[in-house]
């Protein structure tokens, strides 16, 4: 993680009124030929999904290419009032000030939405989208996976989560998961020696590598299950290391503690009680029947639905007519941030919380996916930006120090009445 040069605002805005277009949901085509298989058309499309040639439109057609699960949505949608600028606010890095249109493609930026004290200022969807269109959230979908443990555990599914993960899943025992709490899954401190990075290995593949050629690409095996023979690297909570494995292993174990798929648990707890205006969808690693969600990497939803989970966050839980969703105390407690050290590096007050990322040293927090999805969220402005992007695959360091540096002038911005 890069050090970064915070940003100066500049400019002004004029105000407009945009209406909310409510869309429903849909059951998207499978992926599988009668014996089970995935075409080798869809599979060659699975592998190319994220090359910066295509991936401007694939980032929002995913249903296209995986199978899914659906999130339907119903009852009233939470309204959030409006009043947009036409303008973005400039902004500083390094030494160099650019206007906020730049923003826009110097960070490969598919859609931009930013909201202060629950309305929204700006809007916009670049690149041939709209408002219907569902992106990827990538490794966002961690985030909601936390939500959705706070959730089970105010309904008493989850004990506690000091609990070991292996009571709820038996599976993980004698693994390098055996022992490991549902608290130090969702702080990334399981202790388990896998690795995200595709590639060989003393001529194995890693398990970044397992993942992408027999679950997202061929979903020969349970994403969740690519990790279990993984050895010991450290104790369970002495050390940090961003896995996705630790959040599948989450998701594991609210399927068995709430006896139910997570698309209906979260259906029921989470996405209709906060009056989502839209369905929104998870890949799965496997047919019907057989795959289960890919809770840390493959939720979708709509640009507007982001900015509804984002703004649940700022509430701490309470949703539309004051009604609470998340649980008393529970978004303190993913929010707060253990400092650690990517990479050797450390950008001043980062650190890691409950399946989210403290990216700089103001009070802000956010959900971050790969190849540059963010919902950023400034509980000190009242600010909430959703910025969902198609880096290329070899994006620099210095595009999501950029993309930081924005958050900060767009969290410090006053558009004008």
């Amino acid at each position: 993680m890069a050090r970064i040069s915070w940003c100066r605002i500049a400019g002004g805005v004029v105000l407009a009124v945009a209406p909310i277009v409510p869309t429903q949901a849909q059951t998207p085509p499978a992926s599988y030929t009668d014996d089970g298989q995935v075409p080798p058309a869809v599979q060659q499309l699975r592998r190319h999904r994220v090359d910066a040639t295509v991936n401007a439109l694939t980032f929002r057609n995913m249903d296209e290419i995986f199978d899914t699960r659906v999130v339907p949505r119903s009852g009233p949608v939470w309204t959030l009032p409006r009043r947009d600028a036409d303008a973005l606010p400039s902004y500083t890095c390094g030494s160099t000030l650019y206007p906020g249109e730049a923003f826009i493609d110097r960070t490969f930026t598919n859609a931009l939405l930013i909201m202060k004290d629950g309305r929204i200022v700006f809007e916009r969807h670049f690149n041939n989208g709209g408002d219907g269109d569902h992106y990827i959230a990538y490794s966002m979908s961690k985030t909601i996976t936390a939500m959705l443990i706070g959730i089970a555990l105010d309904k008493r599914l989850i004990r506690s989560i000091d609990d070991r993960a292996a009571d709820y899943v038996p599976e993980l025992k004698n693994t390098a998961y055996d022992g490991v709490t549902i608290r130090q899954l969702l702080q990334m401190r399981s202790g388990a020696d896998v690795r995200e990075n595709r590639g060989l290995v003393n001529g194995r593949p890693t398990e970044g590598q397992r993942v992408f050629d027999d679950v997202v690409v061929a979903s020969r095996m349970r994403f969740a299950e690519v990790a279990l023979g993984a050895p010991r690297a450290a104790p369970p909570g002495s050390r940090f290391n961003y896995s996705t494995f630790d959040t599948a292993m989450l998701g594991w174990v609210l399927e068995r503690a709430v006896r139910q798929p997570l698309a209906t648990f979260m259906t029921t707890w989470l996405w209709e009680p906060a009056g989502m205006e839209s369905y929104g969808y998870f890949l799965a690693d496997g047919p019907p029947g057989v795959g289960r969600e890919m809770n840390g990497m493959g939720f979708n939803a709509t640009l507007r639905d982001y900015a509804r989970l984002g703004q649940l966050m700022l509430t701490k839980g309470i949703g539309p007519g004051g009604r609470r969703i998340l649980p008393a105390g529970w978004v303190d407690q993913m929010t707060t941030i253990v400092p650690f050290t990517p990479d050797g590096e450390r950008a001043p007050g980062s650190g890691y919380g409950f399946q989210l990322w403290r990216l700089d040293d103001s009070t802000a927090y956010a959900a971050v996916g790969q190849q540059g999805q963010y919902i950023y969220v400034d509980p000190a402005t009242r600010t909430v930006i959703v910025k969902l992007s198609y880096y290329p695959p070899d994006a620099g360091r210095e595009v999501a120090a950029e993309a930081v540096a924005f958050f900060r002038a767009a969290a410090q911005w006053t558009p004008k009445p």
